[in-house]
């Protein structure tokens, strides 16, 4: 049996050791102070070695966790500039606006959260104070600082704007009532309150990964030259909660990779989520710094208040560090609750040395430190963290700031279990808290038992001395700003017009178009350096390889190698200015680039165009969360699904094969969602886009849309566009008639039965085989439309439905392009049947539909289309059943066809 305190091999016994003597004197040496003075002191000594190494630059791995108290000494802290007594006050007045608005709230049934800014007051005033710039900051002009604002957080943040005079108390009552037009959103919304709002939060885990791309997109537009941003810092406060998501910690490693210095976490360890603590059994605080710090980033803990200094002081044997770091923090959760009594005994009563250290602290002391005193209550430790943060240099910093969730709300509220969904405070203790805040607000004031909003009026010293720190830091914040900028001139027509000829022979795929047209925009004078290719490690599989010699890869660091294809034309080129983002194997990761680039425009008064091509069944079905955050910031641009569609993808099968992204597309208001069929439908989609987006949108048109296009890789013949007005108008409006029996030179006999086919993206295809074939083997003429957005004719027909309600004549666009055709109407489509049937009530023929439901699977294309029932074949026989009940061709001609092609 080996024993097991016997000392272990190491993996530096594969090392020569020049001086093994030495190196025993100093383990003896260590094994000496460990006898005599305990194993503490040891490692007391060892890690005060270890800060040594390291402020000396020797190269030694960094320890993964400190000890449960402040990484800044009391002693070390900087003094705060400024009046702290009048911050104070503010924050007070901001505490009970918060409060007051969400529980008049209460009345009507609409809710609010109090407790999150409770806890996280002093995180936010120390900033608006001292160090968040705004968007007139003389050094980030335009640009400001980047505030991702914690969700739950808001009805502090507008408290304040309340209290600067940006907000008054008809827009406090309309908390959560947005109805009347005049409402606040219950969070962070910028699509709601768009002079307010920046970025939208409240879905967990997406602000800190947002947070890291847009700090890496402001080193991104400097580094290109577009717009120099590296006095813009990003902060984001996050809940000690929320760092469980996924997404809040997926991308820590390219921040310290890419030592973005210009970016700093708030997290704030209230030690609760919404039922209860965060890490019950565990030390969340601990938890995060040793992830952190695994990921290279700099560590800052901001833990214990200044009443905790002389406890400190008294802990000559470290026996309260090693009880702190021992206690989990749902005992720490109940120490803030419980009497002086129970603290001696639950925590001191543990080790005979603090046994005698309690002797020497006064009931009042304890109850201090453990009911009030967290670093993240207290300016002074939040202002010397801050400085920390946004004066280290190389890598990026996460502050781990101690609170109380509830602080200052009363007994009932401060870190109970249910205090999140906890709404309001009775009048008795909203004036319990008036007297802890020492607010002159009289028991008069008290109207009904409605608690009454508080401000100290607009010259107040308190307005005055906020107003001059904001002026001072650059203008209010958070603040949102779309400036006024040209709109970008529109490329050259030859781009566009290139593919409207075809392909001639040559079989292309609507992807390979779509690069090509990306390719000769990118060359444009005027706009060409605002284009922003996003991909995530795809771009071979997509045939955008020809464009990383030409553009680069974006590197901070450039190319510090040589690339093994260097003696290839289209070699893997990075470069500090390159304009390719290249994420790697992250879809996520992309989406929050697209997301940074496609707000650039309000952001940094920079409109950029950035385009994301993915494999269409990891985009809206892994992203779509995403999709909406992009939505709600009012986002610009293009996402592309390459591979699209259930069967134009050979091979792959199940999760590669995508049936449904329009789906999930069409519940998304900002997405224009369009299923091109042809290179020249590309083309005229994106160059509307463009217009609509970046240039001159037409009256009533929203440019705070994005675009997105499914592409196919099937190479098929690429036709010359129809010659007729209208086909662009038809193309962006979601339909056109791409042929008829007679131009296609079917030479249908007279009176032939008549059948109408709309087909999308690589379906139209097959439609125009089986128009062939019903031709020439069952003597019906088939027109042929492209249908190239679905999801565009339902909302043209949705609004002409509320127009008629509304007493106006409106006939939707879909019912006016196909007003006279002749014959029943069979729409085909790659995708699953609900994608075409979203216009069947608005179509005067009899409608039917085909398309591919269900789960992928893995064949060839042509066995894939005859699985699902959607090839040339089946949409003939799927047609003559359509004639066939309406008593146009024999009914015997639908078994004839079934067995004819093996159905």
């Amino acid at each position: 049996m080996t024993d097991p305190n016997a000392i272990q091999p190491s993996a530096l016994d594969q090392l020569p050791d020049r001086d093994p003597e030495e190196t025993a004197e100093w383990q003896a040496s260590l094994d000496a102070v460990a006898k005599a003075a305990g194993p503490h002191r040891a490692a007391y000594l060892m890690r005060r070695t270890l800060e040594r190494a390291e402020g000396t630059g020797i190269a030694l791995p960094k320890l993964l966790e400190t000890d449960y108290v402040n990484t800044i000494p009391t002693a070390a802290e900087p003094s705060v500039p400024g009046d702290e007594a009048m911050e104070s006050r503010i924050t007070a007045w901001n505490r009970w606006n918060a409060a007051a608005m969400v529980s008049r709230g209460s009345k009507h049934g609409v809710g609010g959260h109090i407790a999150t800014f409770a806890s996280a007051a002093w995180l936010y005033e120390t900033g608006f104070n001292h160090f968040f710039k705004g968007k007139d900051s003389g050094e980030a002009a335009g640009s400001g600082d980047q505030l991702y604002i914690q969700g739950h957080a808001s009805p502090g943040i507008y408290a304040r704007a309340f209290l600067d005079g940006r907000l008054n108390e008809q827009h406090l009552d309309n908390f959560r009532q947005e109805a009347g037009g005049n409402g606040l959103p219950s969070y962070p919304h910028p699509r709601r309150l768009p002079w307010l709002w920046e970025f939208p939060t409240v879905s967990m885990g997406l602000g800190p990964l947002s947070a890291i791309y847009q700090a890496r997109f402001n080193r991104y537009l400097t580094n290109r030259g577009i717009k120099d941003v590296s006095a813009s810092h990003v902060w984001a406060f996050l809940g000690d909660g929320e760092m469980d998501e996924p997404e809040s910690t997926a991308a820590l490693a390219l921040a310290s990779r890419e030592g973005l210095d210009n970016l700093t976490f708030v997290i704030n360890c209230n030690l609760q989520r919404l039922d209860g603590p965060v890490r019950a059994n565990f030390k969340i605080v601990q938890e995060l710094e040793a992830q952190f710090r695994g990921a290279g980033w700099n560590v800052v803990k901001t833990l214990w208040g200044t009443a905790w200094d002389e406890l400190f002081q008294l802990d000559t044997t470290g026996a309260l560090v090693r009880r702190l770091r021992e206690v989990p923090d749902a005992q720490v959760q109940t120490y803030q609750t419980r009497d002086a009594a129970y603290i001696r005994q639950d925590f001191f009563g543990k080790d005979p040395a603090l046994v005698e250290m309690a002797k020497l602290l006064s009931d009042d002391k304890i109850l201090e430190c453990f009911h009030l005193s967290r670093g993240g209550h207290e300016a002074r430790k939040v202002y010397a963290a801050y400085k920390a943060a946004v004066e280290f240099k190389g890598a990026p910093t996460v502050i781990l700031a101690q609170t109380v969730k509830g602080f200052t709300l009363g007994e009932g509220f401060a870190s109970k279990n249910a205090n999140h969904q906890m709404k309001k405070l009775t009048v008795d203790e909203f004036k319990a808290m008036r007297d802890l805040l020492d607010l002159p607000i009289k028991d008069s004031d008290f109207v009904d038992g409605v608690v009454p909003y508080g401000h100290p009026g607009a010259d107040s010293p308190e307005v005055r001395y906020l107003q001059e720190r904001r002026a001072a830091l650059g203008g209010p914040a958070p603040a949102r700003r779309v400036h006024p900028v040209a709109p970008l001139p529109a490329p050259a027509e030859k781009a566009f017009a290139s593919f409207d000829k075809g392909s001639g022979s040559q079989n292309v795929a609507t992807t390979m178009a779509f690069v090509r047209l990306i390719k000769d925009l990118v060359r444009d004078k005027e706009t060409g350096k605002r284009w922003v290719p996003i991909v995530p490690d795809e771009a071979r599989t997509f045939g955008m390889e020809s464009l990383f010699p030409s553009l680069g890869i974006y590197s901070p660091k450039g190319q510090t190698y040589e690339p093994v294809d260097r003696d290839q034309l289209m070699y893997y080129k990075e470069a500090e200015n390159g304009q390719i983002l290249n994420e790697g194997i992250t879809e996520a990761g992309s989406m929050a680039d697209f997301i940074a680039a496609s707000t650039a425009y309000s952001t940094h008064g920079e409109a950029m165009i950035p385009f994301y091509i993915f494999y269409s069944m990891f985009g809206w079905q892994r992203t779509a969360d995403q999709m909406w955050q992009l939505g709600d910031q009012l986002g610009r641009g293009f996402l592309v699904g390459a591979t699209a569609g259930r069967t134009t993808l050979t091979g792959e099968g199940l999760q590669h094969a995508d049936g449904h992204s329009p789906v999930i597309a069409a519940t998304n208001p900002a997405a224009l969602t369009y299923d091109p069929a042809f290179a020249y439908e590309v083309a005229a989609i994106v160059k509307d886009g463009l217009r609509r987006m970046y240039g001159e949108a037409a009256p009533g048109e929203d440019p705070n849309v994005f675009y997105y296009l499914t592409v196919y890789n099937e190479p098929m013949p690429q036709p010359a566009k129809p010659q007729g007005l209208g086909i662009d108008e038809g193309i962006v409006k979601g339909l056109y008639r791409f042929n008829t029996a007679e131009t296609a030179e079917l030479s249908p006999t007279a009176n032939a039965p008549r059948i109408q086919l709309l087909g999308s993206g690589t379906a139209i295809h097959w439609v125009l085989q089986a128009q062939k074939l019903l031709a020439e083997e069952w003597g019906v003429a088939a027109d042929v439309w492209s249908a190239t957005s679905w999801t565009e004719l339902r909302r043209d027909a949705l609004e002409a439905d509320a127009a008629l309600l509304r007493g106006e004549e409106r006939v939707p666009y879909v019912r006016q392009a196909l007003h006279g055709a002749e014959g029943p109407v069979l729409a085909v489509s790659d995708y699953m049947r609900q994608v075409p049937d979203q216009i069947a009530q608005w179509v005067e023929q009899d409608y039917s539909s085909l398309g591919a439901d269900g789960f992928g699977l893995s064949d060839t294309r042509e066995a894939a289309r005859r699985h699902f029932g959607v090839d040339a074949q089946s949409i003939v026989v799927a047609a003559l059943a359509q004639l066939a009940k309406r008593g146009e061709v024999k009914a015997t001609a639908v078994k004839e066809a079934r067995e004819k092609y093996g159905l």
